[in-house]
Parts: C-alpha cells; structure tokens; sequence
C-alpha cells in the first residue's frame, strides 16, 4: 500500500508539531514548513500527495500562497486551515483553489477522515474510474490524465473541479441536489457549511469552462434543488 505524502504549512510550533504526530500516527509521511515561501519551494521541488495549508502565515497569507500554487500547476488537494469561523475566510480560501477547510480547534480524527476523503478522490477509486474520455459539447473530459480540453486549449482545472464536472457529466441533464454532490465529489456526510462548499465550486469551474460565466450554457442552477448539466 502507497504511503501518502503530506505537507504540512504551518508557523505554530505546537500545531505543526501535533499534525505532524497525528498525521504519522494514522500512517502518513509528514514534513513541515513553517512558512509560505518555504512550503512553496518545498511543493515545487518534492512529491506531496496533498497540502495542509495555513491562512494565517508570517510572510503572507495563505491565499495568496494557495493561489500561487494552483498558478504553478500544483493540483493536489489542498485543506485550509482558519481559525476563524468567518465564512468569508472560507469561501476565499474555496476560491483561491482550496479543495477543503477546517476551521480550528479540530480533532485529528476528523482532519484524517477529510484527508482520506481527498486522497480517495484524487488516487484512489473515483480518480480514474473510466479511461474513456467524455464529451460536453466542445470539452473534452480526459478521465484517465484528468484533463479538460477545448480544442488545442487546456483548461485547468483542480482534482475536486475534474470530479465534480465529472459528476455532473455522468449525470447529464439530472437535477442533482447539493447533498448528492458533497457526498459523491467530497465524500463525507454534508452539513450546511459543505453545501454552501459546492456553490463556490460551481462558481469557479463555470468561470474557467463557460464561454460567458454570467450566462453559464453548461452548469444550470435549478432553483430549489441544486445544479444540472445541460443536454
């Protein structure tokens, strides 16, 4: 069995040190960085699996680190920590590219149970279920490289943005709630914090795939129910 690799961003020493215990007892390879600018380098140069990412650093914040990454072409997963329970922190960590938050203090058996979530999805089962491509008028769904494309273009997308156009793409034209979605893209039970989740991810994947994101032709909104992806 694959050892996950886990990186850790974090100043706090006590925190760093207690993630990095938690994580190796529950069977990742943890390393720590105590700053963004480190972290970055450090995702650049070696394999991680998936990013533990702190908002609140010492040379800058953790959004603007997380969407210099997703700018690198680091696609891993990555889980935001606030300790804030301000759902505007959220929601910009979601929009900068963030696949998951938890908000401090947390137990680190909910943080495992979040990890194993994103590393299922990005590895493991649901990460290649189907080596066909799908077609979304002029997408292309590459589901083995985990690809999108218009054309000659390469739209980059997130591990959670692929599953969760991946989703919608095998349920075309279905009305799909918001609780399916957070069950089947993110993996765990949903609570009204994960559902408002799925409107900041439709939100960015309409702005990179949609010719005209204002007027989205692709992902519809059903009023009352969720989202559906159009015939």
């Amino acid at each position: 069995m694959e050892t996950y690799r886990i990186l850790v961003i974090e100043d706090d020493p006590a925190i760093g040190q207690s993630l990095l215990d938690g994580l190796k007892h529950y069977g990742f390879r943890a390393e720590l960085c105590v700053d963004g600018s480190t972290g970055m380098n450090h995702a650049k140069q070696h394999v991680s699996h998936l990013i533990i990412l702190d908002i609140r650093l010492p040379d800058g914040s953790g959004f603007d680190f997380c969407h210099q990454m997703r700018q690198a072409g680091l696609n891993q997963p990555i889980i935001m920590l606030t300790a804030q329970q301000d759902e505007t922190d959220k929601v910009l960590g979601l929009e900068m590219g963030a696949d998951d938050y938890m908000t401090k203090p947390f137990s680190l058996r909910e943080l495992n149970s979040r990890i194993r979530a994103q590393l299922r999805r990005a590895y493991g089962e649901y990460s290649s279920a189907e080596s066909a491509a799908v077609v979304i008028n002029d997408l292309v769904l590459d589901q083995a490289t985990g690809q999108v494309r218009r054309g000659d273009e390469s739209i980059n997308l997130t591990p959670t943005e692929f599953r969760l156009l991946n989703y919608l793409a095998r349920h075309r034209g279905q009305a799909l709630t918001r609780t399916q979605i957070v069950e089947a893209v993110w993996g765990y039970a949903p609570d009204v914090e994960s559902e408002k989740t799925v409107n900041v991810h439709i939100r960015r994947l309409r702005e990179k795939i949609e010719l005209k994101p204002e007027q989205p032709a692709l992902i519809l909104t059903v009023p009352g129910i969720g989202y559906r992806l159009a015939k």
